[in-house]
């Protein structure tokens, strides 16, 4: 179970949603527009009622994120993540406020923060920029932590008090070439040239350690790229520029097996779309496809590459924005990738459902008609795209009972479309699928057949689920058919559910396991033989004698059952397995008047067969009729009961004499089934 999460107080989070709403009206709308001074003093009255219990509010500023009280909001909320989102444009770190802020500061401060930081630049930070709103504090990001070795800046900083820097790319390249140290002579110098990295790197032996050491360093460099400002990198993304693509896809994809584990890759490839340069960018991004089998389509990568081809060649105006929209492809692309991403729903799968949702207030409005939702599945396949329209539209499909369609479309599938292809048989058979499919009034049980081979056994839980809760009669009787035959292991559901207290759902459950064949060892259906409804303790005794060391266990109980259609199932079975100490009880069954016809005859034959003197007296009282006028020997009047027992004599006790008296009347009968009775060869 995952932790609740925990989120921001009501008042901090109310204020933080205004400075959203303030800052995006300041974007778009000019000054003096009468939507600025309200959104203004909204955002004052919030810090002001905060700051009463408070001496000073701070913000911290991630990419997405925003962080108060050691608590951060939710990347996935829109509004607050489109603040973070500006913040961190400008390259802000953190936003502080004490009290006596005036909604003159804010104004002022939103003014500024409302330019366009990739066309205009970020705003200035300096303090004499701040000296118009003092208790509204923006703090820059620091890139102390990331530099060059051979910076002209990094001598004056290592004589200054602060921490000594790391150098990346020299410990990189040192634990590539291993030496020990990397000089700044020409000879040392040429050792951390990228071409002389990358080649020891694949000169090197196949070793799980070194290839961690070198995609550890990797890792660090792409998250310290995030955070960093371009002047001060540049350098350090044309050298892992250059070591990427020295490198071959095989030997990428061998350092991202050795040295990102899953918990740390989704990260990791996030850092890399953020902070490295694009071509490093779609090297790596090719290599983690083919590690993790998620196809890329050579229209998707033909579309990347020319987008990273804009951001190097093109014009002064289209480089910032093929860079940005080259970056977010890649973003969206790993979003629904199988990598270790805490938030995989995209904020854009939001957007889309309420812009394509109608307004007629009914739920009904968000389903699109079935024809058109099938051909948007079609499409998604030719084009080798899975996006949220299709996700739609496949959910459609689903509940207009069009299933049959898309497996024909599947069937068909070109080998580029694979992937898509399986995305789409995974959301199929997901459990909530299975539901939908399952509470519809007509159940397309042609698509259902066409699901069942493909599902785990976690998503037969909805079908057993549905064989005791579908009103439909026929789909419960179909669902236990298709469950008998299934090549999954479901007999652990099943015997979750004989925990139901319907009594029609433990008989469909003790049915299912009987036909399945399948019972898990130390499983024993007997409480069940013990239950008040006959038509469970029927199936349950029927399971029991299909288990080899509870068969005999399984026809006592049908035996002493007071239901017709129980002992009848233990006297069907007992013909084959004799048992004598069961022969009091058949004595039992065949004299009770009271019981039918049937189950009488079943019970003198199978007692019939051993040659007891109890069971020899049983059948002379079945056979006597009493006496004729003149004394003679009579039978009974004819009935099952009377042609078992005489069979019986017949065929076991022939040399009696008590018996041959009886079988030489049932000889000289005007019944030919009473005389084939008493005859041997019957």
């Amino acid at each position: 179970m995952r932790p609740e999460r925990v989120t921001l107080p009501r008042d901090i989070n109310d204020f933080l949603v205004e400075l959203s709403v303030a800052l995006h009206r300041y974007s778009m709308y000019p000054a003096g527009h009468p939507s600025l001074e309200p959104a203004v003093e909204a955002v004052t009255r919030r810090v002001q009622t905060l700051l009463e219990d408070r001496s000073s509010l701070a913000v911290g500023v991630t990419r997405r994120q925003l962080l108060v009280d050691d608590i951060a909001t939710d990347p996935e909320q829109p509004v607050l993540r489109r603040l973070a989102e500006g913040l961190h444009r400008h390259h802000i770190a953190a936003m502080s406020v004490t009290p006596g802020v005036q909604a003159a500061e804010f104004a002022e401060a939103l003014r500024r923060l409302s330019a366009d930081a990739e066309r205009d630049g970020p705003i200035d930070l300096g303090s004499q920029a701040q000296a118009n709103w003092p208790h509204l504090i923006l703090h820059p990001l620091a890139f102390d932590g990331l530099t060059l070795r051979d910076d002209a800046s990094s001598a004056d900083s290592q004589q200054s008090d602060a921490p000594a820097r790391r150098d990346l790319w020299a410990e990189l390249a040192r634990a590539a070439v291993q030496v020990e140290n990397v000089g700044d002579d020409t000879r040392d110098r040429e050792k951390i040239d990228p071409a002389v990295v990358a080649r020891s790197i694949e000169e090197h032996a196949v070793d799980e350690r070194y290839d961690g050491a070198i995609v550890t360093f990797l890792i660090e460099i792409a998250h310290e790229l995030t955070t960093a400002s371009p002047e001060k990198v540049q350098e350090l993304q044309q050298r892992v520029q250059s070591l990427i693509s020295s490198l071959k896809s095989e030997t990428l994809r061998r350092l991202l097996q050795a040295g990102t584990p899953v918990e740390r890759r989704g990260q990791f490839m996030r850092d890399v779309a953020h902070g490295m340069a694009i071509d490093a960018v779609l090297d790596i991004v090719k290599a983690a496809s083919d590690d993790d089998h998620q196809t890329i389509s050579h229209g998707l990568l033909r579309m990347l590459s020319k987008m990273a081809t804009h951001a190097r060649q093109g014009s002064d105006l289209a480089r910032p924005h093929a860079d940005h929209a080259f970056r977010e492809q890649v973003l969206r692309l790993l979003d629904d990738w199988d990598l270790d991403d805490p938030n995989p729903a995209p904020y854009g799968r939001t957007l889309h459902r309420v812009a394509t949702a109608k307004t007629d207030g009914s739920d009904a409005g968000q389903s699109i008609d079935a024809a058109v939702a099938l051909r948007v599945v079609q499409m998604s396949l030719e084009t080798n795209t899975f996006p949220p329209l299709a996700e739609d539209a496949l959910d459609d499909v689903i509940r207009t009972g069009q299933l049959s369609g898309v497996f024909e479309l599947l069937s068909s599938t070109p080998p580029e479309s694979a992937a898509v292809s399986d995305a789409m048989l995974l959301r199929l058979t997901r459990p909530e699928t299975l539901k939908t499919m399952l509470g519809q009034d007509r159940v397309d049980m042609a698509g259902l057949d066409a699901l069942l081979p493909r599902l785990s056994a976690e998503a037969h839980g909805p079908l057993l689920d549905a064989i005791g809760s579908s009103p439909n009669r026929a789909v419960r009787r179909r669902l236990l058919d298709r469950l008998a035959q299934t090549q999954v292991d479901i007999a652990p559901l099943v015997i979750e559910r004989l925990a139901d207290e319907r009594w029609f759902v433990q008989r469909n459950m003790l049915m299912l396991l009987e036909r399945s064949g399948r019972i898990p060892e130390g499983f024993s259906p007997h409480r069940w033989t013990q239950h008040p409804d006959a038509r469970v303790r029927l199936e349950a005794v029927r399971l029991q004698m299909a288990m080899p060391l509870e068969r005999n266990i399984g026809i006592r109980a049908s035996l002493h059952d007071v239901d017709s259609r129980v002992m009848r199932l233990g006297l069907a079975a007992i013909q084959q397995d004799r048992s004598a100490d069961l022969v009091g009880r058949l004595i039992e069954i065949a004299g009770d008047t009271a019981l039918e016809q049937e189950i009488r005859s079943l019970a003198v034959t199978a007692m019939g067969r051993d040659r007891d003197e109890a069971v020899l007296r049983v059948l002379l009282r079945l056979t006597d009729g009493g006496r004729s006028f003149f004394g003679r020997l009579r039978l009974p009047l004819k009935s099952a009961v009377l042609l078992a027992s005489v069979r019986a004599l017949s065929e076991v006790w022939p040399d009696d004499a008590r018996a041959a008296r009886v079988l030489a009347v049932a000889a000289r009968s005007s019944d030919p089934e009473i005389r084939q009775a008493a005859s041997r060869t019957s």
